[in-house]
């Protein structure tokens, strides 16, 4: 797998001022988007070459954001014929809060979700974090493969800590990038779709394949140092406004019902000019609300906003609610019928364990059978 060349690499040589951290974002951002257009190429042209790992930390029904933001491009990998592996990040829960509310309803929930939206499981392995115990065996040999001070450069979990609820995190928090790179790297991911705020994360995964390799690999590449698949999806706000976000109580979920979805539109935060445009700048309420109607009636939201015009806030968020409603008929309509079968939940769950096991067993024999060479 050919990797995206970098004017520096930020865990290895940033010094940690401002400056020097903010041109590594820059030019590893700016990496990343070049490189990405190439592998959307190599996508369509030879899928199978790619083993993509995504998942999501089960703290909640999925909504709005995360089906637009990521779902659909996985339901797209996969129909692509790319392979899929889902992790349902149970573990990773414990990372930010001391426990975790309901997490088997919690897991279900977000099978649910996948399922109805279009994961296949006979196409993508969905699996739990802690129903595979090599994969988090690996944690320990990685996190020797990076200093201290360079997980506490790493801009995402800072910002993490930042706006973390407690007056402290858990040491949980700073091994979070290298627990990400077990995830991605126990079943040899060489694609990881990603926003822009998770690439320092991807580049301790590609730190830690590549001193690995070095150190233990005998000059055989153990493991493949995975690629950005940048995400290009656009940023929904929530009904207050601020970030969508299952914490914050602003969001339209997948299992949302009509009348709820209505009354969650309802109340969504506009501004009080009556004559609808599209400016995300300006006016990034109204902007959000139109750019969610456009998406799921797969017009521009300049076209939205063109037929509702001086009809003012209550037109606008019919024209939403409509749009919402009828576009995830299909998906809700899914989702009930799967929630009808609690069974084949959980074997869909148990076939996907059992892989991500043995694969996981595999790959951790492997990094004992190298590192037992340097004893």
């Amino acid at each position: 797998m050919n990797t995206a060349s970098r004017t520096t690499d930020p865990v290895t040589s940033a010094d940690g001022s401002p400056g020097a951290l903010r041109h590594d974002a820059l030019a590893l951002s700016a990496a990343a988007q070049a490189r990405s257009a190439v592998l959307e190429e190599r996508l369509v042209d030879d899928p199978r070459q790619f083993r993509v790992l995504t998942g999501d930390r089960p703290t909640g029904r999925l909504h709005l954001g995360h089906y637009f933001g990521t779902l659909l491009n996985r339901v797209r990998l996969q129909d692509l014929g790319v392979e899929m592996f889902v992790v349902v990040a149970d573990y990773q829960v414990l990372t930010d809060r001391d426990i975790a509310d309901d997490p088997t309803g919690y897991v279900e929930e977000l099978v649910l979700d996948y399922l109805a939206v279009g994961l296949d499981p006979s196409r993508s392995t969905i699996f739990t974090h802690s129903s595979v115990p090599a994969l988090n065996q690996l944690l320990l040999p990685f996190l020797s493969l990076v200093s201290v001070a360079e997980l506490g450069r790493n801009p995402t979990v800072k910002d993490e800590i930042a706006h973390s609820r407690q007056s402290s995190v858990s040491g949980l928090m700073f091994t979070y990038p290298v627990h990400q790179a077990a995830d991605i790297l126990f079943c040899k991911a060489n694609l990881v779709p990603v926003g822009q705020d998770q690439l320092p994360h991807l580049e301790t995964t590609r730190t830690v394949a590549r001193r690995f390799n070095d150190r233990y690999g005998a000059g055989a590449a153990v493991f493949p140092q995975p690629d950005a698949l940048l995400s290009s999806a656009p940023l929904l706000l929530g009904t207050d406004g601020t970030k969508m976000s299952k914490s914050r109580g602003n969001a339209i979920t997948l299992a949302a019902d009509a009348d709820e979805t209505a009354r969650l539109i309802k109340g969504a935060k506009t501004d009080a000019d009556r004559h609808i445009t599209y400016d995300p700048a300006a006016r990034p309420e109204v902007s959000s609300l139109l750019l969610l109607a456009a998406l799921c009636q797969n017009l521009a939201p300049e076209q939205v906003a063109a037929g509702i015009g001086s009809a003012g806030a209550a037109a606008l968020k019919r024209t939403v609610t409509e749009a919402v409603n009828e576009h995830l008929a299909p998906v809700r309509a899914r989702r009930r019928e799967f929630a009808q079968d609690r069974a084949y939940l959980r074997r869909t769950l148990r076939e996907g364990n059992e892989r991500a096991g043995e694969i996981a067993d595999t790959t951790l024999a492997e990094v004992r059978t190298a590192m037992k060479n340097h004893y």
